[in-house]
């Protein structure tokens, strides 16, 4: 599989960004599976920010619950992030991911190369 994100950017604390991550050479169809989020600021652990199944049902990362929503498209095989009331320490590559079962579960082999979000 491969992911490709786009969408990130540098934006002022408040203000607000939507990731997209498109998929494509999938061995099973797009809307059969889950996708994540995930960020990694420097010098800081990988955090879960939001996860999605292939029945539309999400979980969010503590940190960004309530400005962040995930959501995806099927027939443009596309998962996005919205993101609202950005903070500072919302700062951090952003990448998705496939997850294994809608838990924050990530497929080792399926991430995409990031896009940076900076807030200031």
């Amino acid at each position: 599989v491969q992911l490709v994100e786009s969408g990130g950017g540098s934006v002022q604390s408040g203000g607000s960004l939507r990731l997209s991550c498109a998929a494509s050479g999938l061995s099973t169809a797009f809307n059969s599976i889950c996708m994540a989020w995930f960020r990694q600021a420097p010098g800081e652990e990988r955090e879960e920010v939001a996860v999605i199944d292939s029945a539309g049902t999400t979980k969010y990362g503590d940190t960004v619950k309530g400005r962040f929503t995930i959501s995806r498209d099927n027939a443009k095989n596309t998962v996005y992030l919205q993101m609202i009331s950005l903070k500072p320490e919302d700062t951090a590559v952003y990448c998705c991911v496939r997850d294994l079962n809608g838990m924050f579960s990530p497929e080792a082999n399926a991430w995409g190369q990031g896009t940076q979000v900076t807030v200031s």
